[in-house]
Order: structure tokens, then C-alpha cells, then sequence
């Protein structure tokens, strides 16, 4: 039998990317002096090849064969969830944890990963056998944060807890208790014996991530996987890994208290879900009202204060923005944005000016309530913008109840932007009383949210924006 050859491929070290030669930049985070060479193992190791020949009932992939089979024979399954007791990550799963799938969660150092995960472990040792494996924290550093930080209650019958950088220890001690599910933190710690190199390494990730993947397909037990990010905040390590993994969801830090669950791929729901959580001293909770946290609640009557809604993956949010316009102190105006487009800034004082009349010549400063950052194509809030600056420079707040939802074209009409309705719907369900829209957006079927004195203000453009808040 000849001997099977072996695989060499070249990969970037800071962003995963795999090349079939070396080159001195990489073509995707362009990184010089980062590929390196890469060499596939050509077969698994013991523990592996144990785990493979035990005929156990799999999980929704089944027992791989290396037969073929014609389609009528293939028996479908259909995919089994269950909940993670935590709503929001539930949502991004979508409807729950697929039994069997592999899930990759990646976020910044303090990012609460482990935090989450010492939830989602509690919650399912109280009905299967569960295993956490910390390579980066002690025993008793686990056990302080879960027992006493967290004040989780796990079930002693069904949860074990391991501190082994080993993958073939990990495989052994899937196989000998059984478990069902398994939590491995963090990916870039573990080694194999298979193949040389040192723990974090393109090698050494690879390999590891492909063999806990390989036995929890054959074994029915539904892994989730911990990976560390690079500088950029992206995902560490091959590109590979996006491949083998059934579901990669990023944890993003916002500010000091709030974390978005976003997945980038899902086998299993749509990438359009996003999850909101709050750290506090008990850990990360669910947030099944984010527009709270967005807004800042307040009943005073500020200036330069607007409200508007915002589409985040399939949620719509109730964000505010907060504008400052003072007189110039230097030689030119200053303009500061914190999470809204400097671009769209500079238009809509632009059309101010143009096409009604404001004299724009201040420093202003604009920033979104709750750090969240909007992406420079996102057009909805320009109105809200534009409304909380003329709330400043006129030294007069906007109604608290009032919601601005639009678009600011250059020729100062005001357009319309996707999805309407359901912002409509949002801001109404809040109980907000005056929702400003284009009147090009206008649709009837608003009119059956309104409830009591609420209405629903349509705007042709910037003039009828200014008389309107006079």
C-alpha cells in the first residue's frame, strides 16, 4: 500500500489565510514575514482512531463512512436543540444549541467568554454529562469564579472539570465518562503528540481542532470551542478552522458593560441575530430590552438630545444621539464623532447650511449613547443627527417622546431607508409619541401601531424638519 503523501500548505500566522506557496506579504491582513510552512499529519492518533472504531449513536452528522450510499438510503435526521439558559445566546444559535454541532466563540481578553461559558456549562450538567476544559486557568481559579463569583449551582453527578493541555487526554477522557458536552478553553492552548510544534501555533491548532471535531461528529457529543484574537480583533489562528466549525460567533465590547453576540457563520439559523448581554458582578445577563440600554434615560429635557432606531442584524434598537455645537475657539471648527460617521456628519451640516439656512460654523461634537459604532453606510439616523444639532445650536431640547428615523439626501430632501415599518413599530411599542419619517416612506399599515395621541410626523425634507422643531 503506498504511503499516503504529505500535505503542505503555507499560512499566515496573524490571520489565518492559507496559501499553496510562500510569499513574503499576505495577500488578506497584508502582514509581512508572517506565512509559514504547514504540514498536514498523515493520520490521527491513537486515542483518535479508538474513539473512530467505537460504533456510538452520532450526533446529527451521524457515523462517517467511507462508503458511498445511494441517496434513498441515507436515514435524515432532524437536527435536536436545546436551550443554553441564556436567552440571547439561545437567539444567536438560533432557537438553542444544535446537539452534535461544534461551536466556535472568539472575543478580546476580558471580553467574558469564559464567564458566559461557566453559565452555559452549570446549566447543561444538570441534564447530560458535561466537561470543561481549562488549559489557562488552575482548578481553583475556575472553581472561585463559578462557585463564588457567579454563585452557580452544577450538577456534581455530570459535571467534570479538567485542567489538561493535552488533546489526546481530552479525547481520553470524553470516551471513558461518556460526555455529551464538552467546552475546550481555549483552542490555541492545547497540544497534540501528532505533530511537532508549540501550543498556539498554525500547526498545532489545526490539528487539535480537527481531531476534537473528528470525535465529537463520530460520538454525538456537541463541543464549543474558545479562540483567542489577534490585534485586529479577529479570530486567531487558520482560516480552517471557520471551515470545520459548524457555528463562529465573536463577542464584541461595546464599553465597559455591554457585549454583542454576533455569529459570522450558522449551519443551523441565520447569521442575522445578534445578542445583547450586560457584564456585571455576577457575570453576563441577558438584555431582552437592549433599547435601555441605548438610551439614557433621563426625563429631564436636554439639548441636543434626538432619538432614532436603528437595525442591528435583525433587531431594530432605540439608540440617542447626543450633539454639542459651541463657538469656534480656534482658526477652523473641530468636528468629533464617536460612533457616528464623520462622513455623514460633514454632509448634513452641508445641507444645513445649503438648503436651510443654519450657519454651521461651530465645533461640534457628536457621540452615541452606549458605545455602540454604526457602520459609515448606515443612512437612518441622519435626521436624528440633524435634529439633535439643531436642538443644540438653537439651545432648545427635543421632546423626550419624539423618535427621528430618515435619511438626509444632499439635495436636502429627506428619503427613505430599508425596513421602515418595523422601526415605526419599534419606536411605538416604547411609547414614543411622535415619530418624524420621510413622506416618501409613509405607509398605511403604520397607522395600526398607533395607539391613543401617538402620530406619525411625515417630512418632505430639511426645511419641514426645521419648522417642525421651531
Amino acid at each position: 500500500m503506498a504511503k499516503a503523501k504529505t500535505k503542505i500548505s503555507y499560512v499566515c500566522s496573524d490571520c489565518g489565510a492559507d496559501y499553496t506557496k510562500w510569499q513574503g506579504q499576505c495577500g488578506e491582513c497584508k502582514a509581512w514575514n508572517t506565512i509559514t510552512e504547514f504540514r498536514e499529519a498523515s493520520s490521527t492518533t491513537k486515542s483518535v482512531n479508538a474513539a473512530i472504531n467505537r460504533n456510538q449513536a452520532g450526533g446529527y452528522a451521524g457515523v462517517t463512512t467511507n462508503g458511498v450510499k445511494r441517496i434513498s438510503s441515507v436515514q435524515v435526521e432532524n437536527a435536536q436543540r436545546v436551550s443554553t439558559g441564556l436567552s440571547e445566546l439561545d437567539r444567536v444559535l438560533g432557537d438553542g444549541i444544535t446537539l452534535g454541532s461544534v461551536v466556535l466563540i472568539s472575543g478580546d481578553p476580558g471580553s467574558g467568554k469564559t464567564t458566559l461559558l461557566t453559565k452555559v456549562a452549570s446549566v447543561m450538567s444538570q441534564t447530560m454529562s458535561t466537561l470543561y476544559v481549562t488549559a489557562e486557568e488552575s482548578l481553583s481559579q475556575w472553581a472561585k469564579r463559578g462557585i463564588e463569583r457567579l454563585n452557580l449551582n452544577f450538577n456534581e453527578a455530570n459535571f467534570l472539570l479538567s485542567d489538561t493541555d493535552s488533546i489526546e487526554d481530552i479525547v481520553d477522557q470524553c470516551i471513558e465518562n461518556n460526555v455529551r458536552f464538552l467546552i475546550a478553553d481555549s483552542i490555541q492552548a492545547f497540544e497534540s503528540n501528532s505533530v511537532d510544534g508549540s501550543a498556539g501555533g498554525v500547526t498545532q491548532v489545526k490539528t487539535c481542532a480537527k481531531i476534537l471535531n473528528r470525535l465529537c461528529k463520530q460520538h454525538g457529543i456537541t463541543l464549543i470551542l474558545v479562540g483567542q484574537v489577534n490585534k485586529n480583533s479577529q479570530m486567531a489562528g487558520p482560516q480552517t478552522l471557520k471551515h470545520i466549525i459548524d457555528t463562529a460567533i465573536h463577542i464584541e465590547v461595546n464599553d465597559a458593560s455591554v457585549r454583542i453576540l454576533r455569529a459570522d457563520k450558522n449551519r443551523f439559523g441565520d447569521t442575522e441575530q445578534v445578542g445583547i448581554f450586560q457584564m456585571t458582578e455576577k457575570g453576563m445577563r441577558s438584555v431582552d430590552n437592549p433599547s435601555r440600554l441605548f438610551l439614557s434615560g433621563s426625563e429631564e429635557h436636554f439639548e441636543g438630545s434626538a432619538i432614532s432606531v436603528i437595525k442591528d442584524g435583525a433587531r431594530n434598537l432605540l439608540i440617542e444621539i447626543q450633539a454639542l455645537a459651541t463657538e469656534v475657539e480656534g482658526e477652523k471648527s473641530i468636528r468629533n464623532c464617536i460612533g457616528v460617521s464623520y462622513s455623514r456628519l460633514s454632509l448634513i451640516t452641508a445641507v444645513l447650511k445649503k438648503h436651510g439656512g443654519i450657519p454651521t460654523y461651530y465645533d461640534i461634537n457628536i457621540s452615541l449613547v452606549g458605545g455602540l459604532k454604526m457602520a459609515d453606510s448606515e443612512t437612518s439616523t441622519d435626521m436624528a443627527v440633524t435634529a439633535a444639532l439643531l436642538s443644540s445650536i438653537n439651545s432648545k431640547p427635543l421632546p423626550n417622546d419624539a423618535v427621528f428615523i430618515g435619511e438626509l439626501a444632499l439635495t436636502g430632501e429627506l428619503r427613505q431607508i430599508p425596513q421602515i415599518v418595523p422601526r415605526v413599530r419599534e419606536a411605538l411599542s416604547h411609547g414614543k409619541k411622535q415619530i418624524f419619517i420621510p413622506s416618501v416612506a409613509y405607509h398605511a399599515s403604520m397607522q395600526q401601531f398607533v395607539k391613543g395621541d401617538q402620530k406619525i410626523i411625515a417630512l418632505k425634507n430639511v426645511k419641514e424638519l426645521i419648522e417642525a422643531l421651531q
